[in-house]
């Protein structure tokens, strides 16, 4: 199984981005895992945050194929435990997914369409954190989830 998480934008503060690339490199290990920046829209102040979320969907829509399982990182999505989360994994690679692909959306989050393409939502918290941190969060849960599926003594109950 392959996991791509897209993302809107680039990660711009060095010390994130330096701890991603760490839990990154960390899952080559156990799975092909790609991370797809896709480029802020451009002049935001002239749009609606309708027109917005329209733009950034077009873009979301090029990065996934009609195989893709998606699943957008949204506040309004199912909590897991870590446990849980590595389950959740488990799962997708017995059901025979290719390729599981996780969105975080921009600052007014999904479009319509993109809701309804996605196959599910997760809610990393139900706090609110920065689209910079949430990634942080994604691939740390992520390489801890494979940890557990491996036995490895990262994760303690």
């Amino acid at each position: 199984m392959k996991i791509k998480l897209l993302q809107i934008g680039d990660t711009k503060t060095r010390e994130i981005q330096t701890l991603v690339d760490n839990y990154h490199n960390r899952l080559k290990h156990y799975v092909q895992f790609e991370i797809v920046s896709i480029p802020d829209i451009k002049n935001t102040k002239n749009l609606s945050e309708k027109k917005q979320k329209s733009k950034e969907a077009e873009l979301f829509q090029k990065q996934i194929s009609t195989s893709d399982w998606v699943v957008l990182l949204d506040e309004k999505g199912k909590t897991l435990t870590s446990r849980g989360f590595a389950k959740f994994y488990q799962e997708k690679m017995n059901a025979g997914i290719k390729t599981l692909c996780f969105l975080i959306g921009g600052p007014y989050g999904f479009s319509e369409d993109i809701y309804r393409r996605s196959n599910q939502k997760i809610a990393l918290s139900a706090m609110t954190f920065t689209h910079e941190m949430i990634r942080l969060v994604f691939i740390e849960q992520t390489y801890r989830a494979y940890s557990i599926l491996n036995n490895l003594p990262y994760h303690h109950d």
